[in-house]
């Protein structure tokens, strides 16, 4: 079943517009779930096509599939704040497209790659009313980024556009509370940018906290590992990775998306 494509716009923070690129069932197959993705880039580069792969693949098997893009630094945003702003902006939009497909919160979710995940996790986690049931994550940064040498801390700031002693602000592992949405974060264990440690420290304390946080993990893969091209990791028919539970103890992987569609990085499992 092919997907239908379309791309719309919705309205930044800053008033001006940014792309929507849209993958919806073949057909008039009534999606099951849908999924709103912000790609990666370091704030400062990528677009809203480098996920559309992975919507592609996501709406051939019944997902209302979405890849939202956002400001960038030196590209209309002054600072990450404008990136989340911009976020949350594409969260709000993308719950009316899926109203109007039927779908309500409670089978949506947000996510992303890299920075992408970071701004996803971050708009879930800090808004009273999330929009979403659950966030996909692969390879997230800034997880713990309180846990960076204080020369590091300062160098951050300065590149992503805030005051001194603002980055904890953005450090997910501040936010853990108990009532977050169920999480699940796809990692490789020689991501460059982001320790695996670093991603296991935030699982552990978010399933302290209450939380459902399962971590996935992929041997050996280091970052932007599920962008078609980047390893077999993004091939369906490669070896599944294992998966942590709150408990440590391995499983098989699989992304549940609200409303019981199960997908993995690539697509559907």
């Amino acid at each position: 079943m092919s997907p239908v494509e379309s791309t719309m716009r919705f309205r930044a923070a800053d008033g001006g517009e940014l792309p929507l690129l849209v993958f919806e069932p073949g057909d008039g197959t009534q999606p099951r779930a849908g999924v709103v993705l912000f790609h990666g880039g370091a704030l400062r580069e990528g677009s809203a096509a480098g996920l559309a792969p992975h919507c592609r693949r996501l709406a051939a098997h019944g997902i209302f599939a979405v890849s939202a893009g956002y400001r960038l630094l030196g590209r209309g945003a002054v600072s990450i704040d404008d990136c989340l702003a911009d976020v949350r902006r594409a969260v709000e939009r993308f719950g009316r497209l899926a109203a109007s497909r039927g779908l309500d919160a409670p089978h949506l979710a947000s996510g992303g790659s890299s920075a992408g995940a970071h701004l996803a996790l971050v708009a879930a986690m800090t808004a009273p009313t999330p929009g979403v049931a659950g966030v996909v994550a692969l390879n997230p940064a800034g997880l713990d980024l309180g846990s960076l040498a204080p020369a590091m801390q300062r160098r951050l700031e300065q590149q992503i556009g805030i005051a001194a002693g603002r980055l904890v602000e953005y450090s997910l592992i501040e936010f853990v509370r108990p009532g977050h949405p169920p999480m699940q974060i796809h990692h490789g264990t020689r991501d460059e940018v982001e320790p695996i440690d670093a991603v296991r420290r935030f699982r552990d304390a978010m399933t302290r906290s209450g939380n459902a946080c399962t971590l996935v993990e992929y041997a050996h893969a280091g970052h932007g590992f599920h962008h078609p091209g980047n390893g077999s990791h993004f091939d369906e028919s490669s070896t599944p990775p294992r998966t942590s539970s709150s408990t440590g103890s391995p499983r098989d992987s699989e992304v549940r998306l609200p409303g019981r569609r199960t997908v993995g990085p690539s697509g559907t499992s």
